[in-house]
């Protein structure tokens, strides 16, 4: 007897719908035969259904069994088609009816005791199934948060399957698991309140999160770089449904989304090892994953002691801080990810980290000073904003029982400017000043006769290229906008330049 049943499969942080087709046979050597492109992960299911079925009381049958996974030239990868296909076996048998799974959709990986247990992307394959017409999506319970934050489907989650073969027929319905809302993030568990002085790193900090600008901070150890950086996401504004739902996909399709959880409400905080792969930050393996500029989209990724990784790691990060995508190219696929992040970069001046310090005296030798810097390339530089110098903390600052000035407060400015550029942007895809095109920089970014004899001084002065010089006109706007002007002033244009100081200061002296 043929049976059909219905799952999906994850292309990217996209899905796919797949059909599950059983055909048990009498006649000749009970065997088992899987077509439909599957890797090992979905090959291994016949042991994992075949132990599941005779664990929860019904039986694998002694026929020839043949399982398509259609359309054919689509690779099946994990371990999300055990349900469907256990399902399939069991309609094979007649142990349901066709009206039992008409209309319905199903993933999950099987227990040997008949457990479902969870899969990755829930959310994009709830997603790609709200625009067809589907009666029920049925889920492990664990996913079911997740996949439900798409309101227009009706989402199912179970955890066993005996409890889900009573639902399909009728004998003991499960409840229908509620739409997931984002809730508003409060009580910030790290605060700007907390950091004392760095007045300046925290207004450079307040400007890149109003405007989405990259920022790398210099200075020596201790001095505080590490945890201004972990405050970054405390002033970013909040995420709205559809940058929820974005993040969501794709630490489920990377499986870092915790077990049972539904919509991630607070932008991600990624702060690698500086020992991780070119594969680890830009995203691949088989099938391909998202890496950490991925899984910091729509929030921050921190590099703490950027000189420490490689310089070709360093160099994958041009592409996705441009454009906002990395593509994975293999031989039989090609995904892209989304990867707006806003990098926050933090590096000591030299190798012993004292470099420019009244305090104490460096001991490295300028070669060794230059060698080190130089792990960080020219181009690599110009797609960071924001250079700002962090130094270290005098003793009465240390001592100081005076609180700073409190991330609510900060990101209230910051949410106005960003107000702003979304009503200065609403008929095009732009969403911050960040991602200006020449185009909108013309239109937005115009500057009178002094502000422009300030630029060109500055290029000469500080040998900024074509694109530095992009990226200080973007920042002067954002400083503009925080300070509720609709026109870029010299004072604007001013503290834009002297983010780019430090360029010339460390870099090109070095």
């Amino acid at each position: 007897m043929l049976a059909k049943v219905w799952s999906a499969a994850t292309l990217g942080i996209d899905a796919v719908r797949i059909t599950v087709e059983v055909d048990a046979v009498d006649g000749g050597l009970p065997k088992f035969i899987m077509v439909g492109l599957p890797d090992l992960a979905v090959r291994e299911a016949y042991s994992r259904v075949r132990a599941a079925l005779n664990n929860c009381g019904f039986w694998w049958p002694a026929r020839r069994v043949t399982v398509n996974l259609s359309p054919a030239d689509v690779k099946k990868e994990g371990s999300a088609f055990d349900l469907p296909i256990a399902l399939g076996i069991l309609r094979a048998m007649e142990m349901l009816a066709a009206e039992d799974l008409a209309g319905r959709v199903f993933v999950g990986e099987l227990s040997l005791d008949g457990g479902i247990a969870p899969v990755r992307g829930a959310l994009s394959i709830a997603a790609a199934l709200a625009r067809e017409n589907v009666r029920e999506l049925i889920v492990p319970a664990a996913n079911a948060n997740e996949a439900a934050a798409v309101r227009s489907l009706r989402v199912i989650g179970v955890a066993h399957l005996p409890a889900l073969v009573k639902h399909l027929k009728g004998l003991q319905a499960v409840e229908a698991t509620t739409s997931a809302t984002i809730a508003e993030t409060v009580g910030e568990s790290a605060d700007y309140a907390e950091v004392r002085g760095q007045a300046q790193a925290k207004r450079a900090l307040e400007v890149a999160a109003a405007g989405g600008h990259n920022i790398l901070m210099i200075g020596p150890p201790g001095s505080g770089k590490t945890m201004l950086a972990k405050r970054l996401p405390s002033i970013l504004p909040r995420l709205s449904l559809e940058e929820s739902i974005v993040t969501t996909k794709i630490h489920s399709v990377a499986g870092t989304l915790p077990a049972g959880s539904g919509l991630l409400t607070r932008r991600p905080f990624r702060a690698p090892h500086h020992t991780l792969s070119n594969a680890a930050l830009a995203g691949g393996g088989t099938p391909p994953r998202p890496g950490e500029v991925s899984l910091s989209h729509h929030g921050v990724l921190f590099l703490d002691e950027l000189p420490e990784f490689r310089r070709d790691t360093l160099e994958v990060l041009r592409q996705p801080m441009e454009d906002g995508l990395v593509t994975i190219a293999r031989v039989t696929r090609t995904v892209t990810f989304p990867s707006r992040f806003t990098l926050a970069a933090a590096l000591n001046p030299c190798p012993c980290g004292y470099f420019n310090d009244a305090r104490r005296e460096c001991l490295c030798s300028p070669i060794q000073i230059s060698r080190y810097l130089a792990k960080i390339s020219g181009p690599l530089l110009d797609r960071i904003d924001l250079q700002v110098e962090v130094p270290a903390l005098t003793a009465e600052e240390i001592a100081s029982t005076h609180a700073g000035e409190a991330s609510v407060a900060i990101r209230e400015r910051v949410d106005a400017a960003r107000l702003r550029q979304r009503e200065r942007f609403r008929r095009s895809p732009i969403q911050c000043n960040a991602e200006m095109t020449p185009k909108a920089m013309r239109k937005f970014c115009e500057l009178d006769a002094p502000s422009r004899r300030l630029l060109e001084q500055a290029m000469s002065r500080l040998a900024l290229s074509a694109r530095a010089y992009d990226r200080v006109l973007k920042v002067a706007r954002t400083i503009a906008d925080l300070a509720g002007s609709e026109r870029v002033e010299s004072a604007h244009l001013a503290e834009a330049i002297h983010y780019r100081a430090l360029d010339k200061a460390y870099f090109r002296s070095a």
